[in-house]
């Protein structure tokens, strides 16, 4: 192909946010299993639960796994981008927006494990 492709670098793109699209799933995930005690309280007041003291630890890395996760893939896409020629960017394209949403959600997900371990 001769010319502007730059279908490299959206595939590149579409796959770092397939990334991030994870990571937000495990963070997520991570906020729900350490409030997990905190919701079968508010179901049934009136019944004694035991302690879930695992569900907070396992929430905690789970929210820290998807922020180290997203800021692997980020640098990872980043190392990635500077190795493409400049007819597999396409032009006047902002090329560093989706490393700052990934970077971005890996601050994200590392507070949310700090909050989370209070």
């Amino acid at each position: 192909m001769s010319g502007n492709d730059p279908r490299v670098f959206f595939a590149a793109e579409r796959t770092l946010l397939a990334w991030v699209r994870t990571a937000l799933g495990l963070i997520g995930l991570g906020f729900v299993v350490a409030r997990f005690g905190l919701f079968v309280k508010l179901i049934r007041p009136d019944v004694h639960h035991p302690a879930h003291s695992w569900s907070a630890a396992v929430g905690v890395v789970l929210a820290a796994l998807g922020g180290v996760l997203t800021a692997v893939a980020s640098w990872q896409h980043r190392r990635f981008c500077r190795t493409l020629a400049p007819n597999e960017l396409p032009p006047r394209y902002r090329t560093d927006l989706a490393v700052w949403l990934g970077f971005g959600v890996a601050l994200a997900g590392a507070a949310l494990a700090v909050v989370l371990a209070e």
